[in-house]
């Protein structure tokens, strides 16, 4: 933790932070104030490597869900904002909400939504910068609504070309996912090829339908 005080973050100033690896948090979502974070060890998910299970692959396959890409930021952070299952409190304030939707708004932030019958049921968003997407937060009301979406954002980042997709710090669940830790520095190197490198976040483009076998296809079959 790099620090605590009360700070005016712009969005360019956030994407100077990510390239330099530290992001900003609150303590809760009643805390107004903001810090930043680096931590000694980063979590990555190595994009080659992804933990999909048997059961949850199925799942992806029957499209269960409706996918949908950049559609409700709103919905979408606000969800994650929510309380759930395991967790009372979350850190996304009101400043976060703002900030990460002027990200959205420039194009650098995104969302991964999980839709059914008409109703998200869960769904991710995260920054992209270069060849690098930073994960932030997920959120499911339905049974493997956050991971199908987790999936569907791993094929886009893999068939986009991207070479980094950030976890910052590597939990229980995540670790069933595929997640890793990486030294400080090692992480610093890896950061500074992505942000200099260019992908392609639309290699499927806006509001093209991509199916569960087509996510699975990206991520060589499974």
């Amino acid at each position: 933790m790099a620090g605590s005080q009360r700070i005016e973050i712009t969005p360019e100033i956030l994407l100077r932070a990510y390239a330099a690896g530290i992001f900003p948090m609150a303590e809760d979502a009643d805390d107004p104030g903001l810090f930043w974070v680096e931590p000694q060890r980063r979590g990555i998910f190595p994009l080659d490597s992804i933990h999909i299970s048997r059961r949850l692959a199925r799942t992806v396959r029957q499209d269960v869900f409706e996918i949908r890409v950049d559609t409700d930021f709103d919905a979408v952070i606000e969800g994650c904002a929510s309380p759930a299952e395991g967790r009372g409190r979350t850190w996304i304030n009101r400043r976060i909400r703002r900030l990460y939707g002027d990200l959205f708004d420039l194009g650098h932030c995104h969302t991964v939504e999980t839709w059914q019958k008409g109703r998200l049921v869960g769904g991710l968003y995260g920054v992209r910068l270069g060849a690098a997407f930073f994960g932030e937060s997920m959120f499911r009301r339905a049974r493997d609504a956050s991971k199908v979406a987790f999936v569907h954002l791993v094929a886009r980042l893999v068939a986009g070309g991207f070479t980094l997709l950030d976890a910052q710090f590597v939990t229980s669940h995540l670790a069933t996912l595929g997640a890793v830790e990486l030294e400080r520095r090692v992480y610093a190197a890896r950061l500074d090829e992505a942000v200099q490198a260019e992908a392609d976040w639309w290699v499927w483009p806006r509001g093209l339908p991509v199916s569960g076998a087509d996510a699975l296809g990206a991520l060589g079959s499974r």
